[in-house]
């Protein structure tokens, strides 16, 4: 039997290993571990004999993984195996070893502390734990109050590790994830049946396919794009932040991709089964959320359009309270389209099903809350309708006396805030043509120009001269993680995190059509930056990481943390923010901890009862620094794998 070097990735060192491919074994050995024998010329012979096989099975690997991972493959058994333990491209073996000060214990004395973390049940498979069903059923209706986030006290979370379905597989590299979905990654067909005749979803053998339809947009979601082009300046890097509320599978937002607009998605957990989960799985920005009674988690002026398409918020109701969570999120000069009913009533009310009157009172109700808002009517036809929010208060000098305006001088202070039926001021302007709250560049340049909360001076601390620092900063860093995890920027990452995201210098260092970063601002951070994240043109949320994230298991390629750990000491438990780091992790994906050498310790020790591989290294400015670096991947593994968790 031959023997082959090999770098075994899930060890993250040279040992050997051992794969059965139709019952053969290869037995992959320490290079270290071979005797040197013959002339130089015969070793040179077999080290070209060696790289040789290396290559081919490699190759053999790669070819059979991506048949498999194509969606319509067989032997799910042979090339997931490969998938656990073939792909060594993500993190090279670096010689790099850490310098242990501070007093910190050694390796093998936190080893006897290491508690291992259990599978959880297979059926918590697709637990939310803040909007659980059960949960959910205990709370009121009206306003949708229970399909809000409801987060489980401390006494009923899960503290274990929740599986992948059977047959679980990497999703599709985008943009063929934006049109096809693996099955037996989000095993629910009711959307198939449900919307048929919408061409939101099909099933074609072990894959979903999205042909892009909607309810509003029977000819695609192009189509109607080009639609509201022909009113919207979407093409020339003006719009480039979208809110679409209560967005089915997203393919509105899918679709906006290409045209360099990234759009926020939200819909309530299973109004339709697994709509946001499909969204996640095409690559496409979701969280699962509702208009309901609390304001929406993002900053005020975040959005330079907002859209519903047949969106089932009662717009017209609650004294206009939604609309006017919009007004304040919508930045000014933005736009908003309603799709769907109540536009054209006239022309719909019977396939709609609903009375004429009814119908009339709430078009009128929202024609009326929208001149309440100052917003300006720019366009109506079928059943689309698109409004403009004006650039100032200067164009609506009545909108101060007419309507309420809010008390709070904060309008960026919502998490878990009430909303109220009342106006978020203007900033105000010197000039009558001035955009309140400052303008900005067209995408890309609004990336990384110095943004108005900063110019204005709305972030203490914050100088345009440290902004500009920052951009070099997180350039160097990330290339320092691409010398560690040489596929970072390969598209294999799709949906990426930054769960301390600062001004979103990590995400706009890494900006790429093939990725895109949901940048989340801590609630207990000193510096609300949030607002100049949507300023640069990335998007972004509100979150105390006490809680779970308002996803689906499995929604994330790549997860970067930088010193959230240090942020939420002594705030509430780090395993508790680790489990659900996994939770939202996809199998394969990886996790960057970065942080003083203290708390990585601390995290290490916790991670080494998880099913999670890592490698420690030191900051790029060298072992002195006390920061450090922890790379993890995420074994693959799926319900009713028992086998005991990692304990490295």
């Amino acid at each position: 039997m031959d023997t082959i070097a090999w770098s075994d990735c899930n060890n993250l060192a040279m040992k050997p290993y051992k794969i059965d491919i139709n019952n053969r074994h290869y037995r992959l050995q320490d290079p270290s571990l071979m005797a040197t024998k013959g002339n130089p010329g015969d070793n040179r012979t077999r080290r070209s004999f060696f790289i040789f096989i290396v290559v081919g099975l490699c190759c053999f690997f790669y070819l059979l993984g991506a048949w498999q991972k194509s969606g319509f493959g067989k032997g799910d058994s042979i090339a997931q195996e490969v998938t656990k333990s073939a792909d060594c491209s993500v993190l090279s073996n670096l010689n790099v070893e850490t310098h242990h000060g501070n007093g910190m214990k050694k390796t093998g004395d936190l080893q006897a502390e290491v508690k291992a973390f259990q599978p959880c049940d297979d059926r918590f498979v697709d637990y939310t734990p803040c909007h659980d069903q059960m949960r959910a059923m205990t709370f009121p209706r009206e306003n949708m109050n229970y399909r809000e986030r409801h987060c489980p006290p401390e006494n009923e979370k899960l503290h274990c590790l929740i599986p992948a379905p059977k047959g679980y597989v990497t999703p599709f590299p985008w943009p063929k994830s934006r049109d096809f979905v693996p099955f037996a990654n989000a095993p629910y067909k009711s959307l198939t049946v449900e919307k048929a005749i919408q061409n939101w979803i099909q099933y074609e053998g072990n894959v979903f396919r999205f042909p892009g339809g909607g309810t509003q947009f029977p000819h695609g979601a192009d189509a109607y794009i080009d639609q509201l082009a022909s009113v919207i300046p979407i093409s020339n890097g003006m719009v480039r932040t979208a809110l679409d509320t209560g967005c089915g599978v997203a393919s509105w937002g899918a679709y906006l991709f290409k045209r360099n607009v990234m759009a926020m998605s939200f819909a309530p957990r299973d109004s339709h089964e697994a709509q946001v989960q499909f969204a996640l799985e095409r690559g496409v920005p979701a969280i699962i959320g509702v208009l309901g009674t609390i304001k929406l988690p993002y900053p005020s002026r975040s959005f330079d359009m907002a859209h519903c398409s047949r969106c089932l918020i009662p717009w017209g109701g609650n004294s206009g309270k939604y609309m006017m969570e919009v007004d304040r999120v919508l930045r000014p000069g933005g736009y908003w389209v309603l799709s769907g009913p109540p536009i054209n009533w006239r022309a719909n009310y019977k396939s709609w099903q609903r009375p004429k009157d009814e119908l009339e009172a709430e078009q009128k109700n929202i024609e009326e809350t929208a001149k309440l808002l100052c917003w300006e009517k720019k366009y109506e036809k079928g059943e689309t309708a698109i409004w403009r929010k004006r650039v100032n208060k200067s164009y609506c000098q009545e909108r101060d006396s007419r309507v309420t305006m809010c008390k709070s001088k904060n309008a960026d202070d919502v998490w878990y805030k009430e909303m109220e039926a009342c106006a978020t001021p203007y900033p105000e302007t010197k000039n009558a043509d001035d955009v309140s709250g400052g303008e900005l560049k067209p995408f890309p340049e609004r990336l990384n120009d110095v943004p108005p909360r900063i110019t204005s001076g709305s972030v203490p601390g914050i100088s345009a001269e440290l902004f500009l620092e920052d951009i070099k900063l997180w350039q160097k860093h990330l290339n320092a993680y691409k010398r560690v995890n040489k596929i970072i920027d390969s598209g294999r990452y799709r949906n990426i995190m930054d769960m301390n995201a600062g001004v979103g210098s990590f995400a706009a260092a890494i900006e790429s059509p093939k990725s895109w970063v949901m940048n989340v601002m801590p609630t207990i951070s000193k510096k609300d930056t949030l607002g100049v994240i949507f300023e640069r043109g990335l998007i972004g949320i509100y979150h105390d990481w006490c809680e779970a994230f308002s996803t689906y298991p499995r929604t994330y390629d790549l997860i970067h943390a930088n010193g959230l750990f240090s942020l939420y000491k002594d705030k509430c438990s780090y395993e508790d923010i680790l489990i659900e780091m996994d939770r939202i992790l996809r199998p394969e994906g990886t996790v960057i901890i970065r942080d003083s050498e203290s708390e990585v310790m601390k995290v290490k020790r916790i991670v080494s009862g998880m099913r999670w591989n890592m490698k420690m290294v030191d900051s790029e400015d060298g072992p002195l620094v006390p920061e450090k670096i922890l790379f993890v991947v995420k074994q693959y593994w799926v319900v009713g794998k028992k086998n005991s968790t990692s304990s490295r």
